[in-house]
């Protein structure tokens, strides 16, 4: 079942016969993570591209003062990686933390070369998350640098409903690029021009 979800994932983008849809599959794993469990940790080197099939994740670094900054979240249909350790085979930088009991499908580096080389449709499908996660990020850092904090929690809220509930507050304040006070405070005021 939990291939069937990645199948209809892939699909979304690219057309895939049964015997390329079976090749896909065959070369991820699924994975069982507990809560606060982590899949990436600095300093080892990011073997896997991860599809979430249930669960949410967190991926973040932390500063030699000790302070996190949140990176991605990742909840069901989202890929996580330290894609910077996954692309050039370098120590991570990143934790990557499961914040629920979850199921991943991991693909490993070799495989994932593997098949973009064999086949173009693969190689498609695997351009195409790379361009949709660049223009991603790209949008994200000009919306934090030309947005006050407020506007960025309404947009988070806009854009990504689903997460908020799933995310512990100091992450998403983390994520958003404010303290887990102010955060509170403009939930707070939200919720008093509500009533």
């Amino acid at each position: 079942m939990s291939k069937k979800q990645l199948l209809d994932y892939v699909k979304k983008f690219v057309s895939l016969d049964d015997n390329e849809a079976e090749q896909f599959v065959s070369c991820f794993k699924e994975v069982k993570v507990k809560k606060r469990q982590f899949i990436v940790q600095p300093g080892f080197t990011n073997k896997y591209r991860a599809f979430v099939i249930k669960g949410a994740f967190r991926a973040y670094a932390v500063t030699d003062e000790g302070q996190d900054h949140t990176f991605q979240f990742a909840i069901e249909n989202w890929w996580v990686s330290d894609f910077n350790s996954y692309i050039y085979q370098h120590p991570a930088t990143l934790f990557i933390v499961a914040l629920e009991d979850s199921t991943i499908l991991q693909i490993e580096y070799n495989n994932e070369q593997e098949l973009k080389k064999n086949n173009h449709n693969f190689e498609t499908f695997f351009r195409i998350m790379a361009e949709k996660g660049l223009a991603f990020e790209h949008r994200r850092i000009l919306f934090n640098l030309l947005h006050d904090a407020e506007a960025r929690y309404e947009n988070f809220l806009l854009n990504f409903p689903n997460f908020v509930q799933r995310v512990p507050q100091y992450a998403l304040a983390s994520y958003l690029g404010m303290s887990t006070e102010f955060l509170s405070r403009i939930r707070n005021k939200r919720i008093r021009g509500k009533s």
